[in-house]
């Protein structure tokens, strides 16, 4: 349900900003009287919401880390004003109409030295499907209007904010994941050119061993012998490229089915998919073992995490 909350102090705005994200310090900038609030809905996974305050700054600090928050992405498209957004090193200016990523699992700040508003997305991690090591060396940068795809993502994001007010139930639902989808699109073009510009071919490889995986999902003979058959290279190769991600091949193949499947469970509009036909859909159509696979990942059976959405 849409809903907007006011703070005219500033003690009312520490504890309503960390309440609405994660634990966050928020600091004043200068002295004098402030108003903020904060609008905006859940949609399933992703919480779609419009800050617009006064000016000040706030901070995700390491103790605030240890809170034991689910990892999140949050990203920032600044509607008016201006910011300054700080994590792993680097910082950037953000404008009206440009967005930036940033991750709360890692300290971060953003400063506001003037009145602003700005639209959050804040997501599971997981939910981009790209690998979160490699989103992390895209944290605070700025993406603007001269992006080839920036100009038709950032614009959408920005009548997303005007129609909040509008959007309820299955429709504000699939615009939300729709928008989550357009950022991964948007970072998986960015990472793509950072590997065609790799001085070895390994980060394309292990892109190209990824999207191969993604393309056939739906496959329930999709497993590693296949995919290093598809690459030409052997099984052992395979395996030696993944390593270095963190994940093994069976790891990411069964994360990405059940990612789909979550998101198909908790879309209002496939209520009516039986959850076994869900499994199945992705690659799992044994459906005791895609129970049993989605409850060790989410803490739940497939059937309980629908009622639950």
């Amino acid at each position: 349900m849409y809903q907007i909350q006011h703070a005219d102090s500033f003690g009312a705005w520490k504890a309503l900003v960390s309440s609405a994200f994660v634990p966050l310090i928020s600091e004043p900038v200068r002295a004098g009287s402030f108003a903020g609030s904060i609008a905006g809905n859940q949609f399933g996974s992703v919480g779609v919401m419009e800050v617009e305050a006064t000016a000040h700054a706030v901070r995700r600090t390491e103790d605030l880390l240890a809170a034991g928050d689910h990892p999140h992405f949050k990203l920032n498209l600044q509607l008016s004003g201006h910011g300054i957004l700080l994590q792993d090193g680097r910082e950037t200016l953000l404008r009206p109409g440009e967005l930036a990523i940033y991750d709360t699992q890692r300290p971060y700040t953003l400063m506001f030295e003037e009145e602003f508003k700005t639209l959050v997305l804040m997501f599971p991690q997981q939910q981009l499907g790209l690998p979160v090591a490699q989103i992390r060396e895209m944290t605070a940068t700025a993406i603007g209007a001269e992006h080839p795809l920036g100009r038709a993502i950032n614009p959408f994001l920005g009548q997303l904010a005007g129609l909040l007010p509008q959007l309820q139930g299955p429709v504000g639902h699939r615009l939300a994941a729709n928008a989550v989808d357009l950022l991964g699109t948007l970072l998986a073009a960015e990472l793509h050119e950072h590997d065609e510009l790799a001085v070895d071919g390994h980060h394309r490889q292990f892109r190209s061993i990824q999207a191969y995986i993604d393309e056939h999902l739906t496959d329930p003979e999709l497993c590693p012998g296949s995919i290093a058959e598809s690459q030409y290279i052997s099984l052992r190769s395979l395996h030696k490229i993944f390593a270095q991600s963190g994940h093994t091949v069976s790891e990411w193949i069964r994360t990405r089915r059940l990612e789909q499947c979550k998101r198909d469970l908790s879309d209002p509009f496939q209520h009516h998919v039986p959850v076994g036909a869900v499994g199945a859909r992705w690659g799992l159509p044994d459906a005791a073992h895609f129970s049993r696979v989605f409850r060790a990942a989410y803490g739940s059976s497939p059937s309980a995490f629908r009622a639950q959405s």
